[in-house]
């Protein structure tokens, strides 16, 4: 047996919950009563919509994240449903735009846009300024009907624009295609009939190529959201699983839920043999749900129990014993529901890594809760900020149905970071290259400017600057342009900005797989060197 040190060293060790202070809060709000299990939040960097609760009819509301305070109890509402709204999510990749399903068998989607006027209500679209809603808006842009009962639950696709997924009681998964120009829709492009009894969660992979779920019969499937085909199937009994999310990261399923004794668990799963688990590990013997978080970014781990006021935290590795508790975070008011801000929506000046809105309906109170790593120095820490998910979607919905994956289109999350094109622009004909900076402006000076700023030399002086065939194209291969280009043949500048973010894109990538092969560096070596120990032993018994 080998041994394990008690301490793990970790940058995440010393992580805390920092409360919001009651005015950085949201006050007099009338969350839902409801009895089902689903966070009943969504946010993003603009706005924060909760399920509330409503006379003769379902209602969530809308308000700015920055009208923090006391919510007037007149404010206005979305009011499109005829039954208790279930569950709410932000489009990832519009900030104005929101699905919503209840129990009227009916998903609606609303968005909004400054450029939407009164003319178009006809086509249902719910305009939502970015200082709230000023009316109750009954009406959506879509109308999404092909469940025979009720819809419990719905998630975008993480990558794919305008694909969207819905389930309902009726055991069927459908798959929306919302690009068309139809106001309602009655076809999905995909539904999935592989289940025996309600589906409890439904979670994408990174790309969108697999969609697991949980199920009340106590099975874990992975299918094909295209087709609908079951890929994977859990056999076991010993784990009643309620929710599900991928560590695409680490190529990891993990499950929430409870054991035959009723105690709460989580479990984790090889996607790619569900025949039983890698880690089944108890927590508590509380009664609510387990809703699981997770951060890829940190590879941090995050358990909110419904009716509970803890949030536990641990760090995931791909190695055994794979869960690293890290610390726990106690409150004395219990959650109903929780819901998360986005990464590109933190505070990187505080070294906020996790943002939580937990949902006190005790107190009618939204109170946010950040989660922080102390640092000494207030500059951006690139070590807890990598590369992030961003705005932009990586393809359109015809693209993902066509059988394409994409990874999502990263972002840095280094204040007011933008990609700039470091090659100077043309200039007219009748113009001589000057290497002066009196002739150089806009972009141009501004890289100059910083080149100097990270460089120990003058740049803006380049009299005595010697050019070569490796350095410059020759001007006589181009005597109509003033200014030559930096290049080389087997290089030569993008010609446009649209191929400067191609290259961007695929050198990210290019790091991403690079990283990826040195994680995994050790454990190969590992897995080599037992290899020739067994090869010896074998060569040393045959003779």
């Amino acid at each position: 047996m080998s041994w394990h040190p008690p301490y793990r060293s970790s940058k995440f060790r010393h992580v805390y919950g920092k409360p919001a202070s009651k005015d950085q809060s949201y006050d007099g709000l009338p969350i839902t009563r409801g009895v089902h299990d689903n966070h009943c939040c969504a946010v993003n960097p603009h706005f924060i919509a909760v399920v509330t609760e409503c006379a003769g009819g379902g209602a969530f509301i809308v308000i700015s994240i920055r009208r923090t305070g006391r919510v007037d109890p007149h404010h206005p509402r979305v009011c499109g449903h005829r039954a208790r709204v279930l569950d709410i999510k932000w489009d990832p990749f519009n900030d104005h735009r929101i699905a919503s399903c209840s129990e009227d068998c009916t998903v609606s989607i609303a968005t909004s846009s400054h450029n939407l006027t009164a003319a178009m209500a006809t086509v249902k679209v719910w305009e939502i300024p970015d200082s709230g809603l000023k009316e109750n808006l009954i009406t959506a842009r879509k109308e999404l009907l092909g469940h025979s009962r009720r819809v419990g639950l719905i998630e975008w696709h993480p990558t794919a624009k305008d694909i969207l997924l819905s389930s309902a009681y009726d055991y069927q998964v459908c798959v929306w295609r919302l690009d068309g120009a139809r106001v309602v829709v009655k076809t999905p492009v995909c539904v999935i009939r592989v289940h025996t009894d309600l589906v409890l969660s439904v979670g994408f992979s990174e790309d969108g190529s697999r969609l697991a779920t949980t199920c009340k019969d106590k099975s874990v499937r992975i299918i094909d959201p295209r087709t609908g085909h079951l890929l994977q199937e859990s056999c076991g009994q010993s784990h009643k699983a309620s929710k599900v999310l991928f560590l695409t990261d680490l190529n990891l399923l993990l499950t929430t839920g409870n054991s035959r004794w009723n105690q709460r668990q989580f479990a984790l799963w090889d996607p790619e043999d569900l025949t039983e688990p890698l880690l089944e590990e108890d927590v508590d013997g509380g009664s609510g749900v387990l809703f699981p978080f997770y951060d890829p970014d940190t590879h941090m781990l995050y358990l909110a129990g419904k009716g509970d006021g803890n949030i536990r935290y641990y760090e995931v590795s791909a190695e055994k014993p794979y869960i690293h508790f890290l610390a726990e975070y106690r409150s004395l008011l219990p959650q109903r529901g929780m819901g998360v801000m986005p990464k590109r929506g933190l505070d990187t000046k505080q070294c906020e890594i996790f943002r939580f809105y937990r949902l006190v309906c005790v107190k009618d109170l939204v109170e946010p809760l950040s989660f922080i790593v102390p640092r000494k120095s207030d500059g951006f820490q690139e070590d807890i900020y990598p590369m992030t998910a961003g705005k932009e979607a990586a393809m359109t919905a015809r693209e993902w149905l066509t059988g394409q994956n994409k990874g999502p289109v990263l972002m840095s999350m280094r204040p007011s970071t933008k990609v700039q094109n470091p090659y100077p622009a043309p200039v007219d004909s009748g113009l001589e290259r000057s290497t002066s900076s009196a002739y150089l402006s806009g972009p141009n000076k501004l890289f100059l400017q910083e080149v100097n700023q990270n460089s120990e030399h003058d740049l803006t002086d380049l009299s005595g600057w010697q050019e070569d065939e490796t350095q410059w194209v020759s001007a006589r291969s181009t005597p109509s342009r003033g200014v030559r280009w930096c290049e080389s043949a087997a290089f030569p500048p993008p010609a446009a900005e649209k191929e400067l973010l191609q290259v961007f894109y695929s050198q990210q990538e290019e790091i991403r797989s690079l990283r990826e092969q040195l994680e995994h560096r050790d454990s190969r070596i590992q897995q080599l060197e037992l290899e020739m120990k067994n090869i010896r032993n074998q060569l040393r018994a045959s003779f």
